[in-house]
């Protein structure tokens, strides 16, 4: 193997640890949200509570869900795919997936805070606490990074060296 094939293959191992780092983090806490939220169908306030908080921790529950399994289908597809030389394939799925994952953890903690804000306060109160929660999660885990992204004026003539970038 070239120096350069072992570079770029201990940059790709280091950059599947990083992302599988990143995943152990918004794992635990979509699994703890997921548990708090199927704890409340057991209690004696929920088995009163109108169709709209029933909806609304139903859907809650759904992207909760759906992003326990967008985030935790990378570790399946480096498992099933490890030493079969598809460490890059497996990196990039695994990225997109990590991003649909926190998409639909803001979604699910979006919903999370409408919901004990309806409990709590009701009313316009709720849909307002649930607006802030939505715009909070957008911004800091969306449009500041993409933002960030885009104002990195790499010259595409240039490209730079990852390692650099600490990539």
């Amino acid at each position: 193997m070239s120096q350069a094939e072992d570079s770029h293959q201990r940059r790709l191992a280091r950059n599947l640890n990083e992302l599988l780092q990143e995943l152990r983090v918004a794992q635990a806490g979509v699994q703890i949200l997921f548990g708090f939220l199927l704890s409340i169908a057991f209690t004696d306030r929920y088995a009163h509570a109108d169709d709209y908080v029933r909806v609304t921790h139903l859907v809650t529950i759904l992207f909760a869900a759906l992003s326990i399994a967008l985030l935790t289908a990378p570790a399946a597809w480096h498992r099933i795919l490890f030493r079969r030389g598809r460490r890059e394939d497996v990196i990039e799925v695994a990225n997109r997936f990590a991003i649909w994952g926190l998409a639909n953890l803001a979604v699910a903690m979006t919903g999370t805070v409408l919901l004990l804000a309806e409990v709590v306060v009701g009313g316009p109160w709720a849909i307002v606490l649930g607006a802030f929660a939505a715009l909070l999660f957008g911004t800091l885990w969306f449009a500041l990074p993409i933002r960030e992204r885009n104002r990195d004026s790499t010259d595409e003539d240039e490209p730079e060296d990852e390692e650099d970038r600490g990539e």
